[in-house]
Parts: structure tokens; sequence; C-alpha cells
């Protein structure tokens, strides 16, 4: 169609240096098939262009911009609102490419959000919006998809959407079992169809509206999804039972007994809305973590400005103010420590479990915490531009782009629906040309009874049902399963990308070795005095000695002193006493042991932190501290390179720890000192080279790469943000759970392969049948009592082979 002729579209550039730069775009738009006319005015800084093919506009951008110019466009992530399934996706994603000065959109159905290019000078969001809500959506409008505001919004929605759909179920269910047992045991009883009229009908018509209205929708446009074929299996049941109930005598005077199967139309609402809440129940928390991750984000902060301090909100803070930090507070900002020192907890970033030592010339990062000092910084990256929003932009752009697996169902329902009323029609045509006297009569039961046994319930339960035993079975095993994806993808995983700390290792420093060079008799007294300095010790190693001497009493010391990047020292008795590095020793002219010295350099090898006890004339002892590897991590890493998964690690620590732990657990190919944004792309390269990723970290600086990957895994005991974003969470941080995970995704789509394959078969034999394809041969034709009994059994057959999964044995 050609809808943009008489529309001029412009496009601001830049990067133009002289009228040569508009030559070389000129003739490049020449070759740009569907460009009728286009105007490069270097004066104005932009292009005027007509078309005559809409897609032409996406491919003139790609030209301009692969000459090295701009264009300028807006790039906008905004969540979609009453979404109901895939082909729901893909209806609002086509009418947002429709739309002129679209330069490409996507709509993400399990993240329910819109990643959409446009052009400013031709289309704004209100535009998006009234094209999406043309086709029965919404969009929810917001400037950077991402405010805390818009967060709070989509919480609120799907809260009170699972709260509307959970009551629904619930009343279909108490309607509809009085009249499965009508029908099925007392149709002999006085006023049974009735009876069944009245408790169906709020089922069908006031419980199950929304399937018949978004029906509606769909087919004002042209297409069909599930809902389509859940409101005309349903809605034919129930009008052709009510006509039955009204007018028996239509059939009785044919010799036929006048149907009804009002249980049939009642049972599948039931079932379609009990598998809509448990898709709503996992949809609702992808809003989740990155209103978890808004909230590190501080409110206000304290600037010092012409000598005085002030506390301001975020919103007003200008770059190059100097900000000060005072102890406990969230730095707001990025920037650079001009004053004082402190150590600061950067977990949330790094995912190291050691504060950072800052002092002057030192970055600090916004959303990171300070300890127990304070200081001073100037604001370097304010709002947008600081790491934290930049891993919240991240994380967002991940889960709103476009999934791997599409689900099935709802994508073969949309040639399903129309093939099916195809078949009816064309049965009941047979019929009334080639039927004789009871052609009309026999034309309506075709019809009917093909729409009946082509009922969407066995398609419809085929996924839930296996993925709601699946997911009940990983939860009894430890494995927290978010949604059906995983399990859809867990079992295709080729590479998989394991952080180090908190999920190969333990995430917290331990005391794991000590070695003493005085007799065991003095050590009671020593370590009474390690006790005391550590106490008043800032320094984050201080507690894992304190946890391993736990119980132990300190000593009464004076003159406590800290040393800052080196140690302390305090006074007992008549003796100093220092505990810190080897460099703090030196510095004082202590002796060191040879033995000592050769045990601190074995444990130093082997990336371990040494930490040493002195007097003031002697080393006395040497302590390693580590962050010990998890008991499980080795034999689970094994077992995953032994079913063909190739192992990567990445961490932020150094290349020696790094090393030695990759070493110790088998891993070859491993990154050290990576940044969350370096994990992230580091995922995405593997994709592109067709690799299915699986992602397993336990931190914030984690989540962009959970994000991004096909199938994220968290540690139950990391943080939360880790397990919002991730789409399994593993409960006891145990990576010997994954084997396992993978197992049971192996079983669950073959369950669900399983499931849909009777579901199929089962209409391709039926329908036929139905439509009275043995009729010529033997005189056979089904009654469309027998086609809803099959269409129940084809129902309660997908329901027993999923619960099958909870006894298959499982062998990680």
């Amino acid at each position: 169609m050609n809808v943009l002729t008489d529309t001029p579209i412009y496009l601001h550039l830049t990067g133009l240096s002289s009228e040569h730069c508009a030559l070389i775009i000129s003739k490049a738009l020449d070759k740009v098939p569907g460009v009728a006319t286009h105007r490069v005015e270097f004066n104005n800084q932009r292009v005027v262009l007509g078309l005559d093919e809409k897609e032409a506009l996406a491919q003139a951008v790609a030209q301009i911009e692969a000459l090295g110019y701009g264009v300028e466009t807006r790039q906008a992530h905004l969540p979609v609102l009453h979404l109901s399934c895939a082909s729901c996706a893909a209806s609002a994603e086509s009418i947002t490419k429709a739309q002129a000065g679209v330069l490409s959109a996507s709509v993400n159905f399990a993240s329910e959000m819109l990643s959409v290019r446009y052009l400013p000078t031709a289309i704004q969001p209100t535009d998006l919006q009234k094209a999406i809500q043309s086709v029965g959506f919404d969009l929810l409008l917001t400037d950077e998809g991402h405010s805390e505001q818009t967060q709070d919004t989509l919480t609120q929605i799907h809260e009170a959407k699972y709260r509307q759909l959970r009551q629904k179920t619930l009343w279909a269910s108490v309607l509809s079992l009085p009249v499965v047992v009508l029908g099925m045991w007392l149709m002999d009883m006085p006023y049974a169809n009735v009876l069944m009229w009245l408790l169906s009908t709020p089922v069908v018509l006031w419980l199950g509206r929304g399937f018949f209205v978004n029906a509606w929708k769909q087919a004002r446009h042209g297409t069909a999804n599930m809902d389509t074929l859940v409101a005309l299996s349903t809605g034919v049941a129930y009008l052709f039972s009510v006509f039955n109930t009204l007018f028996p005598q239509v059939w009785h005077a044919r010799g036929l007994h006048a149907h009804v199967y009002f249980e049939a139309a009642a049972v599948i609402i039931t079932f379609i809305l009990l598998g809509k809440l448990l898709e709503e129940k996992a949809k609702g928390n992808t809003s989740t973590a990155l209103k978890k991750l808004m909230g590190l984000q501080a409110k206000t902060l304290t600037v010092i400005r012409e000598g005085q301090t002030q506390t301001i909100p975020i919103d007003a803070v200008q770059q190059g103010d100097t900000v000060w930090v005072k102890p406990g507070e969230k730095i707001a900002v990025d920037g650079t420590v001009l004053s004082g020192q402190s150590y600061v907890d950067e977990s949330m970033l790094s995912g190291e479990p050691l504060p950072v030592l800052k002092q002057a010339k030192d970055a600090v990062f916004a959303g990171t915490i300070n300890q127990k000092g304070s200081f001073q910084f100037r604001a370097d990256k304010l709002g947008k531009e600081t790491l934290l929003a930049q891993i919240i932009r991240m994380v967002q752009e991940a889960q709103g782009s476009k999934a791997p697996v599409q689900k099935l169902v709802d994508q073969i329902a949309a040639v399903f629906v129309p093939t099916v009323m195809g078949i009816a029609l064309f049965s009941a045509g047979l019929w009334l040309i080639f039927g004789g006297e009871n052609a009309l009569t026999q034309a309506i039961l075709a019809l009917i009874t093909v729409l009946v046994i082509a009922c969407p319930c066995a398609l419809g339960l085929a996924t839930p049902t296996a993925i709601m035993v699946g997911v009940g079975k990983g939860a009894s095993q430890g494995i927290l399963i978010k949604d059906a994806e995983s399990l859809e993808l867990a079992k295709k995983i080729t590479h998989l990308v394991l952080d180090k700390t908190g999920t190969i290792t333990q995430g917290r420093p331990r005391l794991i070795a000590e070695y003493w060079q005085v007799p065991e008799a003095e050590q009671a007294l020593l370590k009474q005095i390690l006790v005391g300095i550590e106490q008043q010790s800032e320094h984050p190693l201080a507690e894992a000695v304190l946890a391993h001497y736990e119980g132990i009493s300190s000593a009464s010391l004076q003159a406590f002193e800290s040393i800052t990047g080196k140690g302390a020292k305090a006074h007992y008795g008549d003796k100093t006493y220092f505990v810190g590095n080897q460099r703090l020793l030196a510095e004082q002219q202590i002796h060191l042991h040879p033995e000592l010295v050769q045990q601190a350099q074995a444990w130093g090898a082997t990336a371990q932190t040494v930490i040493w006890l002195a007097d003031n004339t002697q080393a006395l002892a040497v302590f390693a501290l580590a962050d010990p590897i998890k008991p499980g991590s080795k034999a689970a890493i094994e077992a995953l390179q032994a079913g063909g998964i190739k192992v990567y690690m990445l961490t932020g620590d150094n290349a020696a720890t790094a090393q030695a732990i990759a070493q110790t657990v088998g891993i070859t190919h491993y990154q050290a000192e990576t940044l969350p944004e370096q994990k992230a792309a580091f995922v995405k390269a593997l994709q592109t080279q067709g690799a299915v990723v699986a992602m397993v970290g336990d931190g914030i600086n984690d989540s962009a790469a959970l994000a991004q990957a096909d199938v994220s895994i968290a540690m139950g005991k990391g943080s939360d943000i880790a397990m919002e974003v991730a789409k399994m969470t593993l409960i006891s941080s145990d990576l010997g759970k994954i084997p396992q995970a993978i197992k049971l995704s192996q079983q669950t789509v073959a369950t669900i392969r399983q499931n849909l394959f009777w579901a199929f078969i089962y209409n391709l034999i039926g329908i036929p049948i139905a439509a009275g394809i043995l009729y010529p041969f033997n005189g056979f034709l089904l009654n469309p009592m027998l086609a809803g009994a099959a269409m129940a059994l084809s129902s309660v057959s997908v329901v027993a082979n999923s619960l099958r999964l909870r006894w298959i044995g499982q062998r990680a």
C-alpha cells in the first residue's frame, strides 16, 4: 500500500561538513528502491524524502548510516497492555511497523514490551498508542520506559489482572463442576437441561466474555488467535445447546435426540482461564527486577556549595558538584574522590564480596554503599549516564528483546482456526448438496460436530499442564522455574557462563589456614590479641578472622591505630602488635622467619589473601583467607562438560584468583576483571555464533548478562535482583542442580511434544470423521454427543500424560 507518497519524511542528519557530503548521500539514496524523490539540504542538515514504499524508509536510514553519517532517531521501550497470546504480540508488532516514521519494532510477549526505533520528526509515542489501541491493545507511555512510577503502574496492573483471573477461575470451577455432573450422570433428571443452562451461562457469557471480545477485535482486523478458537467452539456449543433446550421438538420430529453441550462450553472456559492464570503469574514478575534495580538509586544527596552543605534531591545535582558521603549512605552519582577515605561496598556492581578502599582520585559509582568512613567526591556522571543506569537500561533491553522460541500453540492457532472453520463450512456445504431429504439437518449437525470436536481444550492444556507439573517437580528438587520458555530452552543449552563469586565459590571470605611460629602454649594469648585488634579494625577481612575465632575473648589493648591500606597495630603490655600485610611488617623492620615467608608465598600462589601477625621484633604467624569453592562445584562442572556443554567463567576478580579457581574446578575458558556490561556482551557474542547460552550468577552485576542469556539461572543465596531477572533459581545455590534442571527440561519438553502430537492426531482423525468422511463407506455419522465425549477424552489424556512427569525417574 502506498501510504507515504503524499507525505514527505524529514531526516535530520549529523556529521555533514560540506556540500560534498550532501552529494554523497544523494547518490546513495538514488540506489535505494522505493525512494521516489529525495533532497539533501546541507544548510538545514536534513534530507527530505518522498517514498513509494514504506519499507524504503529503514533502507534509506541504513544507507545513510553506512556512509558514516548520523540520523536523528529515538529508541523507546514501552509496555504493551492487554496482550493475551503470542499472536496478539505479533498483531501489535505488525500495526506498529506499518506506521509512517517507524524504522523497526519488536513486541516481546513474555515481557510485554514494545521496542521501537522511530523518527521523532514523523511520529510520536502518542501516535503509536493510537495505532495499537485500534487493534484492541494499549501502550503505557513513559519517557524512559523504566521510571519507578511506570514500574509501579505496571505492577499494579499485573496484580489487578492476576486477582481478576484468579477470581474468574475460582467461580468458573465452582459453576462448571455441577454442570459436568449433570451432563455425565444425571441427564434423566427433570429440567436437567435448564439447570445446566442456568449454571453454564455465567461461565460462558460473563466469566468467559473476554474471549469473545478479543475474538471480535481480531476478526475486525482479519486475524485470529487462541481466543478466536475458544470463542467459536464454546459459543457454538452454548448456542446450539440453548436452541436444543428451547426447541427440542425440532430434532424429535426428525427422529433425533436434542443433545446439549453445556458442560463442554463451561469446562473449556474453566481450563483456559486456569492456563491464563498460570501464565499471568509467571509474567507478573517481569517488572519487579527493574523496580528493585531502581531501588538502588539514592533519592537525595548532600552537596557542598560555596562552603555550605545542603541536602538536595537527586534531580537537582549538577555535574561538577562536590558531594559529601556520610557513613552508611548510598553513593548517588558516579564521580571521583577529592578528599577523605573509606571502604565502599561495590558488590552490587562488581559482584565481589570485599569492600574497596576509596581515597583521592579513585572512582566511585552510583548505587554502591559507603561503610564507616566519609569522603567528598566530584559528581562526574549523572542520571542516565551512571553505571547503574546503564545496567538498568541493559536489563530492560535484554528483557524486551525477541524470544528465541515462540509459543508453538499460538503460532499454529492462526492457521488452525480458519482451517477448522473452512472444514466445517465445507462439510456443511457438501451435506446440503448431497444430503438428500435430511440435507439441512445433517449439514447443521456436521457443522456443529466439527466445531465441537475441534475444541482447543487439548491444545490449550498440552503446554500449561506439562509446565505446571514440571515446575512443581523442579520446586520439590530445589529448582524454582519462572516460565515455560526456560524449560523449553534448557535442554538446548550448548554454552554455560558462570560467575565466580557466590556461584562457583561461597561468596564470602573465610580464614581457611593458619601457620604459627610460636609454641602452642603461647598461641592462646596471641589469638586474644589478634581478636582484639580485628574487633576495632574497619577492614572487611577482619570479619572473616573474627568469625573463625568466634568464642575467643579479646585482650585489653591500648593505643589502637588503623594503618590505611596496610593493617593495624595496638599495644599490649610492653609490646606493640601488628596485624596486616607483609609490606607493613617490612616498613617496621620486623624479622620474617623463612618458614613463614615460604608458607605465605605458597598461599599467595594459589590466589589466597595472606594476613600476618607480629610483635615489634618478629613475625609470629600467618593466616590464609580465601573465598572457598563450594563442595559440589567441581563435580557439577565436570558433569556439564561430560554432557557436551562448554563452560566459561567470568569474574570481576583479578587474574591470579581467576586462574587458580578455574584450574581447581577444571574450567579452561575464563576471563578476569570483567565488568557487568562486558559479561552481557560476552553472552551476546556467543549467541551471535548460534550458541544457546545459559548464564549463572548471584549478584546485581550479573543481572544484565542474566537478562541477555537464553536461559538465566540465579543462586538462591544471591541478590534479589539476580533472582528477579533470572528465569530459574537454585534455592540451595548448588551448581549440581543445573544438570538436574536440564534433565527436567528434556522430560518436560518431551511431554509437551507428546501432548501436542496426540492433540493434533486427535483433531486430524476426529475432524474428518465429524465431517462425515466415513458415511459413504459404512453409513457412519458421528453424534455430536460422542464428539463432546471425544473432546473430553482428549483433554483427560493430555492431563494424564502430564501427570506422568511426577513419577518419571530423574538422574542428573
